[in-house]
């Protein structure tokens, strides 16, 4: 078996047919086994595919071409080492960075296939590699292990051949789901010589993207069953309170629904390399039509003057045998076009790319040595993974972020109550007096209001009494204990409905106390009552065990009303003491219509608590009880069981009994739990909206929760115009909502604008007194949008009819008019689509951030993938460009490093352009002096080590160090982004000045030193003369654009100059017996050659310096401005502050309104299983152990 051997799969709409154990006949199919291939190459196609890869770059392509025109003597002047060797090296670096890219690829890849199982093979389960599990195969799994493949489960170590699964790498949820196998398989149970004799015949749809939906048939024993999702256990889940099961893979590697999911990995070129490749193709026309000039240009030359000269200067053999003299200055004027061509090729240098390689390496290693990025908790700092998109992180524009692990902790917590119209959970002090607590702020940190000394600060309350406390649970309001210890009724029923009214399962590990909830939710209102002395510690199908105060109470479970999306709420009905009780929980404005009308002021006092604690961003439920008496109960008991057996509208009906129960409930309080966002979030994308970039949320949670999150980290706000909510079913209800939503708004979005210019930059808007100028440069004012703005949520279900080609664009209008949009419960394929959908038409720079493998697809679509090392396993940090420990990094990541690598780039790339053309183009001016002959001005070892030695390191220093401001103004100032959006540091206009001053700069340094010395030396020594002036020009008009200054700047700049004066000195002495030798010494040694160098120099560089001086006093950037603000803060007043530019204060709390918190992030639970009895594990697995 070769691993790397390409499989072929079936085509779209075939069906699979699998025997089971039957490795022969499932080979003939050619199904893919499971080893998985991210990488691009492997040691037969490295260098090839390598080779083309590069060569598909126009400026390899022209070198390789130039290097061939070379080797023909008749036309060259130079040697072909002037190019073979700069193009080698360019070959060979990207080719050593490409190889060691892709061994990382290979490492991750034999991590993942390496992994092991259990297989059968033989009659017995061994040890077998992942890769080397193939279809047809039955594979044993233990707790908490990895799934390998696509299984149809067999059976289990559970009641009913139940199993637990968590999908958080497939869909990002960490709450439990449940698989169940066939009746007829799970008898087989463990035994292995059943297992072995297996030998079902499956036919099952061909390998798919859908994760929701799974149809196929087992046929086994002359009889036939249906399979579908609930029985398909899914490559990427972890088996989880299951102590082993057993499956059959029906797809493998490839074809497994997680890698359909992925996406393809495409080759990612930043916007400037796009730009680049179109300027290339500029300069080929600019360098086809100056070779053309000199082209006509020789060939009148050689017909008027070199015809008479051909006694000194011979034509060519081939050239004299021509007809005539025009047939023969014809053929030496096509010669020369193409040693033209050789001459001026470094308008196109090739040490371009070798120096961008080298700058983008730099850049990387500032994103991995950066200790501001570095997360100590689990020892993660930011990883740059590769090293080709460093400065399009500085043109970003819309950022598309997964929820939870990425935005969230996905960590709930229980943090306030409201009990009997008493609020609980404000933090008291040491000294028994309620303290305020805040985020940190490390930009203002002398501003914090309060002094926490001993006995202002929060105190913990301590739960040690309780053996089945948490250590990690913390509350900071003593006053609840309190009331709990001195046997507060009402305290005490609340705790005993959270202790009661749900569906989770215990579990005893190691005789500590786990649970297993179908919601992160719901555990956590369980864990709280636990630490508050209220402890679930076991169920039967029939019972309810709890432990209060450490005597056991045990309830008869009477019935349980499920949760799901329509009720939004749950309850139980409960037996004790010949008391009937029913336990409600749920959302606030559903429990709210249901209870009794009395007390209407404790029903507005816990309304008061509950907008309060939706104001912090907290979710919420409403907690009532009812007493039933036993007629009632006997009555309802009656009615739920025909509408539970009833073949026809069954949940309809179950729907109107539960309704009919679920009534005239009296209140008990409310809970209010915190979905824990990562530290930092809040401020992160309020400043990351302050630079202009939209975010959008793509979810696979519902709805309820995702707006929940987006009040949380200010993504959504009561301050914002209007919130659009798209959840129609149908296409023609969607299409309609969207267009109301469009409406709404107040028009269309300039989706396909191609000008930048047009497009504003959101949330910041630059005023004076002047008119503002498109060139980054502002007034004196910076100012914040004012208006509210809009916000879109979009249903899963909903965007794929959004999606469609009929409404996309009707979709990206609407989107593209909000400032936050939600997607919810959406497919890792939709996330990418929806990625496509804005790369598409906007032609704008994104970005999509995730932590879990239903990330992947998303991150691989996007320009920019960024992995966060989260909860959910590394398969989004393995796709990624970049790696985070924290979704909060990403500010610094976008505001620091993007900004900084794309200004700095864009100075190396305007400074290249300018030295190249300048020093080029003297050959063009020497062409006049020399008949067009193809002759050099400049001695042809200076053309080879001009890019290479003389002027390479300033630039690079340059671009590697330089800063316009510290990375503490560039967080503070999130506006400094903004010109990266339009393009304004270097585009088509900024190109042709650089160029077009490169052809002035030419000019002035060959006809000045003409016109002052060349009476007085030939034509090497003239060339000595413009090559010194030339180096110097350069190296000093690349410190005026060095803005930040190290000790390494300084080295290579006046470094370089020395090091140019040295060399050519020991190069030129007669031990070389160089052509050259001894000109160096005597050119420098006379005064007209430093007075040529210092008139030159002068008349070049004052008017660039008078031009920036003039810039920066008349059209200040937002960055001169500071760097003013702050010299002047130096010089004239150590106080002085730059408050009039300081970023708004941010506050943790969102600032909504009257509006619900609710927000029960499962869907239906475990209540139909748990009262079947089928959960249920022998009484020596769960009873307690104590």
């Amino acid at each position: 078996m070769f691993p790397w051997k390409k499989k072929e799969a079936p085509k779209p709409g075939e069906k699979r047919t699998i025997k089971a154990n039957n490795h022969l006949e499932n080979a003939i199919h050619n199904y893919a086994n499971n080893y998985i291939q991210t990488s691009k190459y492997t040691l037969l196609t490295f260098l090839p595919i390598n080779l083309f890869e590069q060569f598909r770059r126009i400026a390899n392509a022209y070198f390789l071409f130039l290097l061939i025109l070379q080797l023909i003597p008749q036309i060259s002047s130079l040697t072909y080492i002037t190019t073979i060797i700069p193009l080698v090296a360019v070959l060979s670096l990207t080719a050593l960075k490409d190889a060691i890219d892709d061994i990382q690829r290979h490492r991750s890849d034999s991590q993942v296939n390496n992994r092991k199982s259990f297989v059968l093979r033989d009659g017995k389960f061994v040890e077998e590699l992942w890769h080397r599990v193939v279809v047809g195969d039955i594979i044993r799994m233990e707790n908490n292990s990895f799934v390998a493949a696509d299984l149809l489960l067999l059976s289990s170590s559970e009641p009913n051949s139940l199993c637990y699964i968590e999908t958080a790498e497939l869909d990002g949820e960490t709450n439990l789901k449940v698989k169940q196998s066939l009746p007829e398989t799970a008898e087989m149970g463990e035994d292995t010589n059943e297992l072995n004799a297996f030998d079902a015949e499956i036919t099952c749809e061909a390998p798919n993207n859908n994760l929701n939906k799974f149809e196929g048939i087992v046929k086994w024993k002359e009889e036939t069953h249906s399979i579908d999702n609930d029985k398909i256990v899914l490559r990427g889940c972890v088996l989880r309170n299951t102590q082993w099961c057993y499956g059959l893979v029906v797809f493998a590697g490839k074809d497994t629904k997680l890698m359909q999911n992925s996406g393809k990995t495409t080759f990612k070129r930043t916007n400037i390399d796009r730009l680049m490749n179109r300027l290339i193709l500029g300069i080929f026309v600019f360098l086809a039509v100056t070779c053309l000039v000199c082209t006509v240009a020789c060939g009148i030359w050689e017909m008027q003057l070199g015809n008479n000269f051909q006694a000194y200067l011979p034509w060519e053999s081939f050239v004299q045998d021509t007809d005539s003299e025009t047939s023969g200055a014809t053929v030496i004027a096509l010669l020369v076009f193409w040693s033209y061509v050789i001459v001026l090729n470094t308008v196109v240098p090739i040490s371009l790319y070798v120096s961008v390689e080298f700058i983008r390496i730099f850049q990387s290693l500032w994103i991995n040595w950066d200790a501001k990025m570095y997360y100590d908790k689990n020892d993660t700092p930011a990883k740059s993974r590769t090293t080709t998109l460093n400065e399009e992180l500085g043109q970003i524009e819309y950022i598309f972020s997964d929820k939870t692990g990425t935005l969230t902790q996905n960590i709930m917590t229980f943090n306030k109550c409201t009990i009997n119209g008493i609020a609980y959970g404000n933090p008291t002090a040491l000294d028994g007096n309620p303290v305020q607590t805040w985020d940190d702020d490390n930009d203002s940190v002398e501003d914090s209001v309060f002094d926490l000394t001993p006995l202002n600060a929060a105190a913990r309350v301590d739960f040690s009494e309780n053996k089945w406390s948490e250590e990690t649970f913390e509350f900071y309001d003593a006053s609840l204990p309190d009331e709990i210890k001195n046997k507060n009724s009402d305290t005490h029923l609340f705790f005993r409905l959270l202790a009661l009214c749900h569906t989770v399962m215990p579990e005893y590990k190691d005789d500590k106390l786990e649970y297993q909830a179908q919601s992160p939710d719901e555990n956590a209102l369980v864990s709280a009552a636990r630490n508050f002395g209220f402890v679930f510690k076991s169920r039967t199908p029939n019972t309810v065990t709890i432990e209060v105060n450490g005597k056991e109470e045990v309830y008869e479970l009477l019935c349980i009303l499920d949760f799901n999306n329509v009720r939004k709420r749950m309850s139980v009905i409960l037996k004790k003491d010949n008391k009937i009780m029913l336990y409600c929980k749920g959302a606030d404005t559903l429990v709210y219509e249901r209870l009794e009308k009395n007390n209407q002021d404790l029903h507005a006092k816990t309304q008061q608590h509950l907008n309060e604690f939706a104001r912090d961003g907290l979710r919420t439920l409403v907690l009532a009880v009812k007493e039933i008496s036993p007629e009632l109960w006997k009555e309802w008991k009656r009615k739920y069981h025909e509408a539970s057996t009833a073949l026809e509208d069954r949940d309809d009906k179950l729907h109107q009994v539960y309704e009919e129960i679920e009534t005239d409930m009296v209140l008990v309080g409310a809970s209010a739990i915190e979905d824990k966002l990562q530290d930092g979030v809040p401020e992160c994308i309020y400043n990351l909206a302050q630079a202009g970039i939209k975010i959008w949320v793509l979810t696979g949670d519902k709805q309820e929760t995702a707006i929940n999150i987006g009040y949380s980290c200010n993504l959504l706000t009561d301050e914002m115009d209007d919130m659009h909510i798209i959840d129609g079913e149908t296409k023609e209800e969607v299409h309609q909502q969207l267009e109301e939503a469009l409406s709404k708004m107040g028009g269309t979005s300039p989706v396909t604008s191609s000008n930048k210019q047009d497009v504003p930059v959101h949330l910041v808007s630059f005023s004076s007194s002047t008119t503002n100028v498109p060139n980054g440069r502002r007034g004196d004012d910076v100012t914040e949008e004012t208006t509210g703005g809009y916000a879109l949520i979009i249903n899963g279900h909903s965007l794929i009819h959004a999606l469609s080609k009929e409404m996309e664009v009707l979709l990206l209008e609407t989107g593209c008019l909000c400032k936050a949009v939600i997607c919810c419960r959406v497919t890792p394929l939709q996330k990418a689509q929806v990625v496509e959908l804005i790369k598409d038409h906007k032609k704008t720079i994104t970005l999509a951030i995730g932590d879990g493998a239903n990330d992947v697809s998303m991150i691989k679509s996007a320009h920019i993938g960024i992995g966060i090392s989260g909860q959910e396993g590394m398969q989004a940090v393995l796709a990624s460009d970049f790696s985070l420990a924290q979704f909060r990094f990403l500010e610094r990541l976008l505001l620091v490093h993007g900004r900084w690598s794309y200004l700095r780039m864009c100075k190396f790339m305007k400074y290249f352009f300018y030295k190249n053309f300048a020093f080029s183009l003297c050959h063009f001016w020497f062409s006049f002096f020399c008949g067009f002959s193809g002759q050099t001005v400049f001695d042809p070892y200076f053309v080879s080590f001009y890019n290479l030695f003389y002027t390479s390191l300033p630039v690079l220093a340059m671009a590697v160090f330089d800063q316009d401001v510290n990375d503490e103004l560039s967080l503070k100032y999130p506006q400094l982004y903004a010109p990266g959006h339009l393009n304004l540091l270097f585009n088509k206009k900024v190109f042709l000045a650089s160029v077009t001053e490169g052809i002035v700069t030419a000019c002035l340094l060959f006809f000045i030193p003409y016109g002052c010395i060349s009476d007085q030396f030939g034509r090497q020594a003239f060339g000595i003369v413009i090559a010194s002036i030339l180096v110097i020009v350069m190296t000093l008009r690349c410190a005026l654009d060095t803005a930040f200054w190290t000790l390494i700047n300084q080295v290579f700049l006046w470094g370089s100059i020395i090091y140019y004066f040295l060399f050519i000195y020991l190069f030129y002495l007669s031990v070389f017996e160089y052509e050259y030798q001894g000109m160096a010494g005597n050119v420098w040694s006379t005064p007209e050659f430093w007075f040529t160098v210092l008139l030159t120099t002068v008349i070049i560089l004052i008017p660039v310096l008078a031009v920036k001086f003039y810039l920066c006093d008349t059209q200040p950037t937002l960055a001169d401005r500071l760097r003013r603000k702050i010299k002047m803060k130096k010089t004239i007043s150590k106080h002085k502050d730059l408050r009039g530019f300081s970023r708004s204060s941010l506050q943790r709390r969102s600032t909504r309104s009257l509006r619900s918190g609710y927000a029960f992030s499962h869907e239906e639970g475990f209540g139909d299983l748990i009262t079947s009895g089928k959960m249920q594990r022998p009484d020596s697995v769960i009873s307690n152990p104590n």
